[in-house]
């Protein structure tokens, strides 16, 4: 059974956000091919739309590497995640679902309680669920992709501290849901802008490691399908 290329795209992409693949490390399609089970084809289309992304460039003579963005392009890219968060919570007010809400109300209550109890362990994935939602509920794949692509990228380039106040902070969440809720666009646009430029205050610049994973490490590692 062919293994689809955005299967293989999601498993390197998610790589290369983790650090397995270091950034500026080459990266073969035999490489790939052999680590994920599949052949070169879905590799080959996979690293297509990585670079059309700006997670992998091509270099002369090296072929595919992982990039190395500026610092620059780092808090570029911070920058536009603060201006385009707050549309698609604005479009998520006026778009959204009633099955789009019971999601978003179900993890404001999860993150709240695991807030109140200290379980930071949870936070963080509880966040990005919230996060990737809300931005579906905007009901523009356009914006939904461009808002994914934006936090994998900012998970990548930068190291995000865990809120001093995670009570506080969920409670946010659940004020912008309540906006979102009675279809109050400008209130959830306000939220969110306020909201995103106190957690971009977490972001710190992650310092390129240049200690390359091991070929074996790589090739041996358990593959994805």
């Amino acid at each position: 059974m062919r293994v689809p290329a955005h299967s293989v795209c999601t498993a390197i992409r998610d790589d290369i956000v983790s650090g397995v693949f270091e950034r500026g490390s080459r990266l073969t399609e035999e490489q790939l091919a052999r680590r994920y089970g599949v052949s070169r084809v879905p590799v080959r289309e996979a690293l297509r739309t990585l670079e059309s992304e700006g997670f992998v460039v091509t270099r002369r003579h090296a072929g595919a590497c992982v990039a190395e963005p500026t610092e620059q392009e780092a808090a570029d890219l911070l920058e536009i995640r603060m201006l385009l968060e707050p549309l698609g919570a604005a479009r998520a007010a006026q778009r959204r679902t009633e099955a789009h809400l019971k999601v978003l109300r179900g993890l404001v209550r999860l993150g709240q309680d695991r807030a109140r109890r200290g379980q930071g362990e949870d936070l963080r994935s509880l966040g990005a669920w919230f996060h990737e939602t809300l931005a579906q509920a905007c009901g523009s794949p356009g914006l939904t992709a461009l808002l994914t692509q934006l936090r994998h990228k900012t998970a990548w380039m930068y190291a995000v501290e865990q809120p001093a106040e995670p009570v506080e902070s969920w409670a946010e969440h659940g004020a912008i849901v309540d906006a979102v809720a009675r279809r109050d666009a400008e209130r959830a646009r306000a939220l969110t802008a306020l909201h995103a430029e106190r957690v971009a205050a977490a972001h710190r610049l992650r310092r390129a490691v240049r200690v390359r994973t091991s070929q074996h490490a790589v090739n041996t590692a358990s593959g994805r399908n």
